[in-house]
């Protein structure tokens, strides 16, 4: 969660597993959009001797839709080229790792990204494709003070200014989303409401679950332009080509063969998508379980096939039975749920919110939609539109958005007013959260790109409080 181990094949796979997306006005560059892709979940930190990096074999891809298709317009494409400097020791660094040239870092990865304009598959429009970069340096793991003691600079060396007006870092983060794993999937044992869950406990704090653990990110900061269909800077909140969709996926070789243990595994073949992920907690908690794998490997614009689990979650149903009482309204609400559709699946159209709208038109799409006129907030409200932030989810995501309680009391039919005035939410709707409100302080988010904090180390690390 949010996208963690979330489906039963893309479990096993967890190099090409999306966990997060993020996007939003940067707060220190208001010009920019930032967008932001991790994968691998719930990295250990004293991941040796082989630690975390990206896959060779995987295409890491991000995509912006500008026209409202669900299909990409802009795409940016990562691939990664792994370099053992020295075969005959076992050791990822033969001594302290203090630049990114260093004769002691051992197990080197590097990286290009591709820019493509145009439709990615179908469609009658050309294609331009550039090369914005190749050769750039990922930063080393964190492993510890004696083998990366100064890693805050390893990793701003590993932050490249491109000539093209991108900014670009790919490595290792801590992982800056925030749940309580271990009480939601006990049944739905939200801690701060345990008495009055159908099995009752004593009330207790929310406990991170993903406190101390890293993964792998890929951060782009590209100008608001790139993304317009037309070029422009948007600055209207009302103008549709303000509004973009943006999801990311990984993809790998339609047939691999694998020869022997010392000659590399040779791949053919058009790339197939194995996993993707564009709204927070979507294939999560909305799929079910026999939909999981197919819903990673089609395209956004065929998310018309799961609509139903959108109008109808079985967790809105859920949430009555496993607090008795709690939530009469949310039980005698039988009708489709038109809020969450337009959440997360067309954007919400304008006269709904004042002064906002993020609506890329009717085809059905799990997208991450931002309104990129809507400027950042000097103090941003961590539930998002929710709290009255309109720089906030669902209008694109921040890594400070608290999702789990946004979508939590959106499920719970704090939201449904939206469509249906006359409808009164259960009080509980308002209150309901897992109790984790904010990522792990140790680790705290930056200022400024690539915004999530830096890894937490092998050598000296904590997962639960």
């Amino acid at each position: 969660m949010s996208s963690h181990r979330e489906a039963p094949e893309i479990s096993k796979d967890p190099v090409a597993d999306n966990t997060d997306v993020y996007a939003f006005v940067s707060p220190d560059h208001p010009d920019t959009v930032t967008i932001i892709a991790n994968y691998i979940p719930l990295e250990e930190p004293a991941g040796g001797p082989n630690f975390y990096q990206f896959g060779d074999d995987v295409l890491y891809t991000i995509y912006v839709d500008n026209d409202g298709d669900a299909k990409p317009d802009v795409t940016y494409e990562f691939r990664f080229q792994t370099k053992v400097q020295n075969p005959d020791t076992f050791l990822y660094n033969t001594g302290p790792i203090t630049s990114l040239d260093s004769p002691n870092w051992n197990v080197r990865q590097t990286y290009s990204v591709t820019r493509i304009v145009g439709p990615q598959y179908g469609g009658r429009r050309s294609r331009s494709t550039t090369s914005l970069a190749t050769g750039l340096m990922t930063p080393p793991c964190r492993i510890g003070p004696r083998s990366t003691p100064d890693y805050e600079a390893l990793a701003s060396a590993a932050i490249y200014q491109l000539p093209t007006g991108q900014t670009v870092f790919a490595g290792q983060r801590a992982d800056g989303f925030f749940v309580d794993l271990g009480s939601i999937f006990d049944l739905g044992d939200l801690r701060p409401f345990q008495h009055l869950h159908l099995i009752p406990s004593a009330d207790a704090m929310g406990v991170n679950g993903t406190k101390g653990f890293n993964v792998h990110t890929i951060a782009l900061q590209v100008p608001k332009t790139e993304l317009t269909p037309d070029g422009s800077n948007p600055t209207n909140p009302s103008d549709r080509r303000s509004v973009v969709g943006i999801w990311a996926a990984a993809n790998r070789p339609k047939v691999t063969v694998r020869l022997s243990p010392k000659l590399p595994s040779t791949s053919t073949g058009p790339w197939v998508q194995v996993s993707r992920l564009g709204n927070p907690l979507f294939n999560e908690v909305i799929v079910p379980l026999g939909d999981k794998d197919e819903w990673n490997a089609v395209d956004p614009n065929d998310d018309d096939q799961f609509l139903e689990y959108v109008q109808q979650p079985e967790l809105a149903r859920l949430l009555p039975v496993l607090y008795p009482g709690s939530f009469p309204h949310l039980a005698a609400l039988k009708a489709d749920r038109a809020d969450l559709v337009a959440i997360l699946l067309t954007g919400i159209p304008s006269g709904i919110i004042s002064g906002f709208q993020n609506y890329t038109g009717s085809t059905n799409a799990d997208l991450l939609r931002l309104n990129m006129a809507i400027p950042p907030t000097a103090d941003p409200n961590p539930l998002g539109i929710l709290g009255g932030d309109l720089a906030g989810f669902p209008n694109g995501r921040r890594v400070s958005d608290n999702i789990v309680t946004i979508e939590l009391r959106a499920i719970a039919g704090a939201t449904y007013p939206l469509i249906d005035p006359n409808y009164s939410p259960d009080v509980a709707a308002s209150l309901v959260t897992d109790g984790v409100t904010a990522n792990d302080t140790s680790m705290p988010f930056m200022s400024s790109f690539p915004y999530l904090g830096t890894p937490n180390e092998g050598f000296d690390h904590r997962h639960d409080p």
